[in-house]
């Protein structure tokens, strides 16, 4: 049990491994900072994955130029802008909200409005009209039926 428990965590840890320690900075406080950054970006190739969790090359490369401008000195704001200006705000894991980027914020909650909007319509269709009232020859036959029961 130990050991599949061990094997679970180290599964889960399995993206902390894509930072090389050839890669990291010498001063603690500005590999945090890497990270950080790095945490905010999006690999071009994987797209659902942090440049900082994924092995792909341009990945690696990306973490390379962060910790390049860090070592630069630029802050975390102008690393970002270093990066947003050669891949646009695709790079980031949240772009920010401007007419570009509005399908990115507003398209998944807009389409599920839709598609609610849209079943409810159905399903108001759908429902099955009310039943015309019986005549007087059918009550009779019912009020039979019961009392042979």
């Amino acid at each position: 049990m130990k050991r599949l428990l061990l094997l679970l965590l180290l599964l889960l840890a399995l993206p902390a491994f894509a930072v090389e320690p050839s890669e990291q900075l010498k001063d603690p406080q500005q590999e945090k900072r890497a990270r950080e950054i790095s945490r905010q970006l999006r690999c071009v190739v994987c797209q659902n994955e942090s440049i900082d969790s994924s092995n792909a090359d341009i990945a690696r490369d990306l973490r390379l130029a962060v910790r390049e401008r860090i070592r630069a000195g630029d802050d975390d704001e102008a690393v970002i802008a270093w990066v947003r200006q050669r891949y646009g705000d695709f790079v980031l894991l949240q772009p920010p909200l401007n007419a570009s980027t509005a399908p990115l914020w507003f398209g998944p909650p807009g389409l599920l409005l839709i598609a609610i909007i849209a079943l409810a319509l159905r399903a108001r269709r759908v429902r099955p009209a009310e039943p015309a009232p019986l005549t007087p020859e059918e009550a009779r036959r019912l009020a039979a039926l019961e009392r042979d029961l």
